[in-house]
């Protein structure tokens, strides 16, 4: 065994060590979500990688669409050589040909001599595309507004007689119909099989109706903590990381109900036509090493998508705060959980988006 992880560290030293000489006056544009999420990246990630090879990154942030990836593909100016998405965005982007491959054989072992295959959770592997992190989407809370009773489900959420106060939510389809079938009734492993009738479809939308006027719409991962923080809503479906965060770093009094999380996973994608193509892949095995995910973890509560990541997560950088309790696969966490079905989301996001839209325009 030790042979073997002497072998994998001497590969990934040569590949990140070899060749760069060419590359030292490159820049790579290295595109995310922004906020704290960005800066858990630049700090993981970003910056180790730029001391190890000379190559520059430049970092933008964007709003997670696929629309700006695909008319760059289509247009044949690629600007933007790493992504992080969504995987289901991820997946069906792959499916019409915007993505380069990624060769699971040419990403780096773990730090235990597992091949990559092995080392990474089930299903964070796919053709096109590296999972990071595994983040959920909750609901929070401003615990200061509540004196009382405080809200401990996802039907909470959507009981304004019993917590009044406006909610934040994403503009979008996805998440929101989940959150809504839960809050109706449905049990968390029933959601997909009820998403997937007409019925099951009116019946969220229903359910949202009962919120509508009470609903402050969202659109980038900064906002929700901004919305709360300001009193603008007194609860919000938000990332994890986010609240945690804010409720860290800016002490701010924000509660995170888990009942109900939508859990997902982030991956590194590359655009099919990128210029610095061979610098981008090397990027990305650099930013999946078990090493990188664990250190991830240090800045922001999402969970590393690889095994041998898992048992390295410590303290928060303050270095006081244990991080294990704050990750959305914390057993107390987990309990009443669902799997974003990228399948589903993959099939269905334009057809719901549209439903979407029309109903937003009511």
């Amino acid at each position: 065994m030790k042979a073997v992880k002497l072998l994998g560290a001497t590969a990934v030293a040569a590949v990140l060590a070899g060749g760069y000489a060419w590359a030292q006056s490159k820049t790579l544009t290295v595109v995310s979500w922004g906020g704290a999420y960005t800066k858990s990246q630049v700090e993981a990630y970003h910056k180790p990688f730029i001391a190890k090879t000379g190559i520059q990154i430049k970092s933008e942030d964007y709003d997670g669409t696929v629309a700006p990836i695909k008319a760059q593909v289509q247009s044949g100016k690629v600007t933007w050589d790493v992504v992080d998405v969504e995987l289901a965005d991820a997946v069906r982007m792959c499916d019409e040909g915007l993505l380069e491959k990624i060769d699971v054989k040419a990403l780096p072992a773990g730090a235990d001599g597992k091949s990559a295959a092995d080392d990474f959770i089930k299903g964070t592997l796919h053709d096109c595309a590296v999972s990071t992190i595994l983040w959920s989407t909750i609901y929070a809370y401003d615990g200061a507004k509540f004196t009382g009773a405080k809200p401990t489900t996802i039907a909470d959420f959507f009981d304004t007689t019993k917590f009044p106060g406006k909610r934040g939510m994403r503009k979008t389809a996805k998440i929101n119909l989940e959150f809504a079938l839960m809050a109706d009734g449905v049990p968390a492993a029933e959601v997909y099989k009820v998403m997937k009738t007409k019925e099951g479809i009116d019946r969220a939308f229903k359910k949202l109706d009962s919120i509508k006027k009470d609903i402050v719409w969202w659109e980038a991962g900064a906002q929700p903590p901004q919305l709360l923080g300001d009193g603008q809503v007194v609860m919000t479906t938000a990332y994890n990381g986010r609240i945690f965060d804010a409720a860290l770093k800016d002490n701010k009094p924000f509660v995170i109900v888990w009942d109900g999380q939508v859990w997902d996973l982030d991956l590194w994608v590359v655009p099919k036509g990128s210029p610095n193509k061979d610098a981008a892949l090397d990027f990305l095995k650099f930013a999946t090493t078990t090493e990188a995910l664990a250190e991830q973890a240090k800045w922001i509560s999402y969970a590393p998508a690889r095994l041998s990541s898992i048992p390295k997560v410590g303290k928060f950088n303050d270095g006081k705060t244990d991080m294990a309790p704050h990750m959305p696969t914390s057993p107390a966490n987990f309990k009443n959980a669902v799997q974003n079905d990228y399948l589903f989301w993959a099939d269905k996001a334009d057809e719901l988006g549209k439903q979407f839209n029309t109903w937003l325009a009511k």
